[in-house]
């Protein structure tokens, strides 16, 4: 089992930055990939970032590539999200996701553990 909690969420303005965090249980945190997913009102939810077990392997949605920045600190259990140039179309729940594999995936399906998610909120 392992447990997600995600921080770091709140308002900002467009062009803003924010920096999400989730912090994970327990001593197997390196062996996951991890992931970060969004969700809007009324909207499925959608792949945003992924990271290998590892941290050497990083890979993004195409609407926030060169903007949003995904990293991990094995010995803190926690992965970050770095958000730059925030546009309004990026408020959303975000939320951080643990994948038993060497390598994450683009599906929200191949991860076995969710946070419970933070808002982030970007206005015009």
């Amino acid at each position: 089992q392992v447990q997600l909690v995600e921080s770091g969420g709140g308002s900002v303005q467009a062009g803003g930055s924010l920096r999400l965090s989730c912090a994970a249980s327990g001593r197997t945190f390196s062996k996951n990939a991890m992931g970060w997913f969004r969700q809007a009102p009324g909207k499925e939810r959608e792949f945003v970032a992924g990271i290998a077990w590892s941290g050497d392997s990083t890979f993004y949605a195409d609407s926030v590539k060169g903007r949003f920045t995904i990293s991990r600190d094995n010995a803190k259990n926690t992965v970050y999200l770095q958000m730059n140039s925030l546009k309004p179309e990026d408020t959303a729940i975000y939320y951080c996701a643990a994948a038993p594999a060497r390598y994450g995936s683009r599906r929200s399906s191949e991860y076995d553990y969710w946070g419970q998610g933070t808002q982030v909120t970007v206005s015009s």
